[in-house]
């Protein structure tokens, strides 16, 4: 792997890459891959475990980083084939930027954990290689995370559920849309949280943020004082 660096991950917080109203946030990404290849052509492996392998949403994220920005791309299948670790160790160590695909978050880390992938992805990670999702490839990452993945016994949209706990904190992403029912966990059950509307992106560098991408959306810091919510707009 890559010798040992800032842990990066940039985590979009919803959006339509076939719409392509992340493109911004696409071509900061794209910007980044391209620094860390140098004088190479910059090489993307999109892993799409959270849509099960759906192939048409890496066919979209091959128009968009290869068709618009001249990036290499490369895809990480592991749902439907026996997993082969050394192959997938080998699309890993090539790659300037592993982006992770929305979808299931909860059975996304779960396959993960089962097929032996995980420990790769940290690997990577770990060793500075730059790591950037969306939704739920935004989200898993943290320690508690608001998801419509779970069955809950109410019958509830939503519920909170531990994430992989690489970096401290409580996460909702799409918050234009859950704005309402996540500031309620937050006021109810939480210090402060983490809200990233769509077609916006946090940047973290080793566990911290160090600001943010907008492609029309922002991302917010919530604190609740005494069961009152303020929000903080992360720049």
């Amino acid at each position: 792997m890559d010798g040992a660096g800032t842990k990066r991950i940039i985590a979009i917080g919803g959006g339509e890459l076939k719409e392509r109203t992340t493109l911004k946030i696409d071509e900061y990404i794209a910007g980044q891959a391209k620094a860390a290849a140098g004088d190479r052509r910059a090489n993307a492996l999109f892993i799409p475990t959270a849509s099960h392998d759906f192939m048409p949403y890496y066919n979209t994220f091959h128009k968009v980083y290869t068709g618009v920005f001249n990036i290499k791309t490369d895809v990480l299948l592991s749902v439907y084939k026996e997993p082969d670790l050394e192959k997938w160790r080998g699309k890993i160590e090539k790659a300037d930027v592993i982006y992770v695909g929305g979808g299931d978050t909860v059975f996304m880390i779960e396959h993960w954990k089962k097929v032996g992938l995980l420990p790769l992805l940290k690997e990577a990670y770990e060793n500075g290689k730059l790591i950037a999702g969306l939704s739920a490839g935004a989200i898993c990452w943290f320690s508690d995370i608001y998801t419509d993945s779970l069955q809950t016994a109410d019958g509830a949209k939503y519920a909170m559920f531990k994430g992989l706990g690489w970096i401290l904190g409580i996460i909702s992403p799409h918050y234009n849309a859950r704005m309402l029912d996540f500031d309620k966990i937050v006021c109810y059950n939480y210090d402060c949280a983490l809200g990233i509307e769509d077609n916006a992106a946090l940047l973290i560098e080793n566990g911290e943020i160090v600001g943010s991408v907008s492609s029309g959306g922002n991302a917010y810091r919530l604190v609740n004082e005494s069961g009152r919510i303020t929000k903080e707009k992360i720049e």
